[in-house]
This record gives C-alpha cells, structure tokens and sequence, in this order.
C-alpha cells in the first residue's frame, strides 16, 4: 500500500493540499454588504410635504440620528452601507443624509438629500492625538544620538 495516497478518491498529499489551499481561497472571498443608520423608505418621505410640522415629522421618520439648532432648527436622518470582502477593511459604499429643515414656527421649510459624493468623508474619532514639536525621522534622530555621543568627555 502507497503512503499519502487516499484509494477511495484517488488523491494523492500534493492534490489534497491544493485542493484544501483553493477551498480556503474560496472561503476568504466573502462579501458582506451591511447597512448602518436610519434607511428613509420613499413611502414615509412622501407624507412629509413642505410646510408640515415638526410633530408629523418626528411621527411619519421617526426620531432623527441627529440635530442642530445652528441657523435654524434641522433633523439629520443618516445611513451608510458598508461592504466588507475577504480581509479587507470594510469600505463605506454608500451614505445617505436627509436633511429636514425648520422655520422659526418649526415646520418643514425644505428637505434636502445628500450622498455620499456630496461631502468629504471624515473621521469623527481619529484616535491619535497630536504632539507639539516637531516630527523627528530616523536620519535626524541617528545624527542626533552621533552628536551626543562624545567620547573625551567619557574619559574626563
């Protein structure tokens, strides 16, 4: 009997490991598509005309993801879809931001859409924090350590 033969299938180690490497490649290429937000459906939209007040707003959309108050009183009903392949990191494909604005009286002065092409796409948590100073790079901080070392003075 052969060693690393399988009889039934007829494989022999270098087919089973091919075999099992393009499996796993398979598997790897998943691709998730996640949606994130406040998705506005066009039927809950549409019972928002112009000039509708603030309590039919918050009742036909529900409450807004956020709000702002600077120049007026607006809700912000916001939603990205998010694609994720393989090992990748995930990459927003799409956002949607409705815009619902107020007069004075808080009814729907206008309603504007934007996507994701409209703006710049911005990291509200960046997660680093900035240093004073300047930037060091390698060349400077070797040269640095070579004026420090001194050896006359190590034999004072």
């Amino acid at each position: 009997m052969k060693t690393g033969t399988n009889r039934r299938f007829g494989l022999n180690g270098p087919m089973l490991f091919s075999i099992v490497i393009l499996a796993s490649a398979i598997a790897g290429c998943t691709h998730k598509v996640s949606y994130h937000g406040y998705v506005v459906s066009q039927e809950a939209l549409s019972q928002v005309p112009v000039g509708s007040s603030q309590e039919q707003v918050l009742l036909s959309l529900g409450t807004p993801s956020t709000t702002s108050t600077v120049g007026g009183e607006t809700f912000f009903y916001i939603s990205s879809r998010i694609e994720e392949r393989a090992f990748f990191r995930p990459k927003t494909t799409d956002r949607r931001i409705l815009a619902v604005h107020f007069d004075d009286q808080r009814q729907v002065q206008r309603i504007a859409e934007y996507g994701l092409q409209d703006g710049q796409v911005f990291d509200f948590v960046s997660r680093t924090t900035p240093t004073g100073g300047a930037q060091i790079n390698l060349i400077r901080q070797l040269l640095g350590n070579v004026a420090r070392a001194n050896p006359a003075a190590a034999t004072n």
